[in-house]
């Protein structure tokens, strides 16, 4: 009597029940992800005197440099996010995170492989014991399909998917403070050129000022009122301020390349013309220090690399629990090169459970390496915090401190105008001595060069207070975690 042949239907209606049976119970074990506290300051320590944003008040989404409102600096901002060579392998690095959470969701779904064989035999008729006859030769052919599905009971790879959408997080976040930081030196050497443009502007009018004298003190040689030493003095004031002059050429080459790189080109192809450091800073209004946390790219990017740390705890705590796999093959064999019918199929249905009972505490091992690298997440994200408010307080005082000072350093440069235009008086009345007027050209200069650092450290400052206020930057523009799921994961509905 032959077997009564089962189904199919009621075949893939059990291996369905197997697989449904598993899914509610699917879990993912393993902590949550809570963003730790961080110290937060309820105000700024040097804000006094400086007007409070209002919600969206203060520096809005994108050119932040544009405050300065200068032309040039918005026609070289931009191209450091399209050719600035850093900022590229930080967007490369971005685009391989996401490679890896597609990498990880693959791991989700059953892998399914198709085969084709051809297997020839023959045997002779002694070998198959048929004495009249001449032997057996005999081709099969096999098309099968075979599956294989491990159930993610526990969460691992679900853990490891929330581990790798955080970590795309952490890279968008360092491609956004890579960007900062790009944007904020070429600020940083666009200002610092412009100090020397002033530098050589005021080194080039000394000289010039400082040839008059010698003019004045020729001709009172030839008059016989002074001494060929005084004539030699002013002839060192004038060539040791143009040695000065020229040596600022030294420095702005070096600016002006390195705005060149910055930008992503060759420094030969790049010229800026020269233009003096101006007055006027623009007003920076400061927010409350808790939007700090999610106004600096930095903030954030530590703050994602805690949630991918603590998903890969339960990464390692899905190991102490059984994988469970679903393997299957379907497919159709015969003796025809595609004979595919109802009449030669053939599967195989199956369910398997691998537990590991002893590994000398490797999977523990493993469970507290996690934690305690969670804990330094946490640690570094709290530091993070602190250096973020030490580096706004940092420049706030720093600009308030320098305003007091270029006050004080322009009176000391009229102060010191007044006493040279005196003593020049006196010189050619014959009243005073040379030395005199010698003394008090350097006085002047050197206060006036030290009122160019003053005006030059306050327009730094500026540029560092608004990128320590995070740039205009916000965490809303992060990729959302279910943005980056379902740009891969076919099972999730696009945003």
């Amino acid at each position: 009597m032959r077997p009564t042949r089962e189904p199919r239907w009621k075949a893939w209606a059990g291996f369905s029940a197997v697989i449904l049976a598993f899914i509610p119970a699917a879990c993912s074990v393993g902590p949550d992800y809570l963003r730790p506290s961080a110290p937060e300051p309820v105000a700024y320590k040097e804000l006094k005197g400086w007007k409070r944003a209002t919600p969206r008040d203060d520096i809005d989404r994108g050119p932040w440099w544009s405050v300065f409102k200068d032309k040039k600096l918005d026609s070289f901002e931009p191209q450091v996010e399209i050719s600035n060579q850093t900022v590229a392998a930080d967007e490369a690095a971005y685009r391989q995170t996401l490679a890896v959470i597609k990498e990880a969701q693959a791991g989700l779904f059953p892998t399914v492989t198709l085969n084709y064989s051809y297997i020839g035999s023959h045997f002779g008729k002694k070998a198959i014991g048929n004495a009249l006859g001449t032997g057996v030769t005999r081709t099969v052919y096999t098309l099968a399909s075979n599956g294989s599905w491990d159930l993610d009971l526990w969460g691992k790879i679900r853990r490891t998917v929330e581990s790798d959408v955080a970590g795309a997080q952490v890279s968008a976040a360092d491609l956004a403070n890579a960007k900062l930081s790009a944007q904020a030196l070429l600020a940083t050497a666009y200002y610092n050129l412009q100090a020397a443009d002033a530098l050589q502007a005021l080194l080039d009018s000394t000289v010039v000022y400082y040839k008059k004298t010698l003019t004045i003190t020729e001709n009172q040689y030839k008059a016989g009122t002074v001494s060929q030493a005084d004539v030699a003095t002013a002839r060192t004031q004038v060539l040791t301020t143009e040695s000065q002059a020229i040596n600022v050429g030294v420095t702005r080459a070096q600016f002006e390349h390195s705005i060149a790189v910055l930008m992503g080109k060759p420094p030969a192809e790049l010229t800026i013309a020269s233009t003096p450091l101006g007055f006027k800073l623009p007003d920076i209004p400061v927010s409350v220090p808790s939007t700090l946390l999610e106004r600096r790219p930095d903030i954030a990017a530590a703050e994602r690399m805690m949630q991918q740390e603590n998903a890969l705890i339960g990464a390692a705590i899905a190991l102490y629990y059984p994988d469970v796999r679903l393997p299957g093959t379907f497919g159709y064999t015969g003796t025809g090169a595609f004979e595919v019918s109802l009449a030669n199929e053939f599967y195989t249905l199956g369910a398997s459970a691998a537990q590991t009972v002893f590994n000398g505490g490797l999977f523990s091992a493993e469970v507290e390496a996690a934690r305690a690298t969670y804990d330094q997440s946490v640690a570094t994200y709290r530091q993070t915090v602190l250096t973020a408010f030490q580096q706004v307080e940092d420049q706030l005082a720093a600009i308030h401190i320098l305003t007091r000072q270029q006050k004080v350093a322009d009176d000391a440069v009229k102060s010191a105008q007044e006493e040279v235009d005196v003593l020049l008086n006196q010189y050619q009345a014959g009243t005073v001595a040379f030395t005199a007027v010698v003394v008090a050209d350097a006085m002047l200069l050197t206060n006036q060069e030290a009122a160019l650092t003053v005006r030059q450290d306050r327009f730094l400052a500026t540029v560092a207070l608004i990128v320590d206020l995070g740039g205009g930057w916000d965490s809303g523009v992060l990729p959302s975690s279910l943005e980056l799921e379902s740009r891969y994961n076919p099972f999730v509905p696009p945003i």
